[in-house]
This record gives structure tokens, sequence and C-alpha cells, in this order.
């Protein structure tokens, strides 16, 4: 193990010799051999400049790219303890939810259907009384509940991008999973609304593992407890945020984190 890269031990997810390229004919690899484990109940950054493999990663987590036949992956992730690569894709996507850059709540559904468009989706059928108990759950759980409680029958492109952030990532928690994967979720969001998002993240983290992609590094180390920072494909160093902005192990961690490339 690379000496740059803490271990956690009983590890939510662990990540072992991930390897991803964009054609399976190619032997150039967007991810080489990572290997990473994820603390239960903490935020973790991924880090690094663009095209460094973030996304790439975070997208194999719950295995999206199995939606692209060209690009091959390699290695193992397991979620508590079980190989992901073994799942049937819909449950492991109920336990490993996803929200993506730009909020993209369906534009048809209003904000009610839109929390519970995965129960639809997977044709899974509730009563009434358990499917507004888990919108007022869910909404409530993003902060949203009172901003939306009398407009829910509205479709959720009537709120604002910020609140159709946390009406996606309610959706995401709609099936109560163990691990939210983000990426650069607040990139598309004025401060203010980035602002409520970290914080509704901090919150959410006393129930779930949450995995972050961000180019923001002050947004890493405001509410962060671990970070990893990639560079062309490999993971260069992995620990205590607090410690890799103060104290990095890498020459390369440090150049980035002081801005000399980015």
């Amino acid at each position: 193990m690379n000496k740059n890269i803490d271990v956690i031990e009983n590890p939510v997810l662990k990540v072992e010799d991930l390897c991803i390229a964009y054609n399976k004919s190619d032997s150039k690899y967007a991810v080489k051999n990572v290997n990473v484990t994820v603390k239960k109940n903490s935020i973790t950054a991924i880090m690094g400049p663009s095209g460094c493999g973030k996304s790439t990663m975070l997208r194999a987590i719950n295995r999206m790219h199995e939606l692209y036949p060209d690009i091959k992956t390699e290695g193992k992730i397991y979620l508590n303890g079980e190989n992901i690569m073994k799942m049937d894709t819909i449950q492991l996507r109920r336990k490993i939810g996803m929200v993506f850059q730009r909020p993209n709540p369906f534009p048809t559904m209003s904000i009610y259907d839109n929390v519970i468009a995965g129960y639809k989706l997977n044709g899974i059928r509730i009563k009434k009384s358990e499917r507004d108990d888990i919108v007022e759950r869910s909404l409530t759980n993003v902060a949203l509940w009172d901003e939306v409680k009398d407009s829910l029958h509205k479709k959720g492109t009537f709120l604002s991008g910020g609140q159709q952030q946390r009406l996606c990532i309610a959706r995401s928690i709609a099936f109560q999973p163990d691990v939210i994967l983000l990426d650069e979720p607040t990139s598309a969001l004025d401060p203010i609304a980035t602002s409520k998002v970290e914080d509704l993240l901090v919150e959410l983290q006393k129930d779930y593992t949450i995995v972050l992609v961000t180019h923001n590094m002050s947004q890493a180390a405001r509410i962060s407890e671990y970070s990893m920072f990639m560079y062309l494909g490999d993971l260069v160093e992995y620990g205590k945020t607090d410690m890799m902005f103060t104290n990095p192990r890498n020459k390369k961690t440090e150049e980035y984190l002081t801005g000399k490339f980015g």
C-alpha cells in the first residue's frame, strides 16, 4: 500500500485495484490501480485537476459505466463487505445514491413524484400513506419541506437551482441508501445555495456516508473529514483532510493545494 494512503478499518466502501479505460481495446487507463477504503458516516472529498479520474472513479462505485459498453472496468469494489460487481444493479443503486453536477429533477414530474421516482421506475408499489411519509421525510431531511409543502404538485423545475439540487438529494435518499455519491453538486449554484447544500451534507453525514467530487478546495476543507487527491488517474494521497491541507505527504499534493497547477 502507498505510504501516502491511509487505510480505514471496517470501511463501508473498499476499492481494490480499480482500473478504468474508456475503450476496451485501449491500454491507456483513466483510473489506474486505485486502492482506497471509506469510513462509514464520513464526508470524503475527491480532489484533483480536470481529467484526473475523479468523476470516472465515482461513477464506477455504482456501476454507471455499464451504461457505456466501450468502457472497461477492472478490480473490485465492496459495499459493507459485499462485492458490488455481483449485485443486481437495481438493488445496488438503492444502496448507493447518485447526485450530479447540474440539478436534474425530472422535468415532467411534480416535486412529490420526483422524490418517489425511484419507487415508480422500479415498479415498487406502496400505499399512498407510505408515499406521503417518504416524501415528507426526504424533503424534511434536505431542509426543503417547509419551502415546498404547499407546492408539492408543481413541477420540480419550478424551484430555484439550489432548491432543485436539494430535491435531487431528497430523491437520492428516498430509498435510505448506505452511500451518497455527489459529482460537483454545487458547481452550478450561487454562493448562498452552495452554503445551504454544504450545511445539508454535514447534517446528512450523521445518517449516510458521503463521497463528494469537488474542484473547490475550500469546500473540501470546510466539510470533509477525509480527502483523496488524484492526478493523471493515480490516487496520489488519501487521509484526514486537515492533515492533508496542513501537512501533505506528497509533493504533488502540496503543489496542487498551493495553486501551482489545477
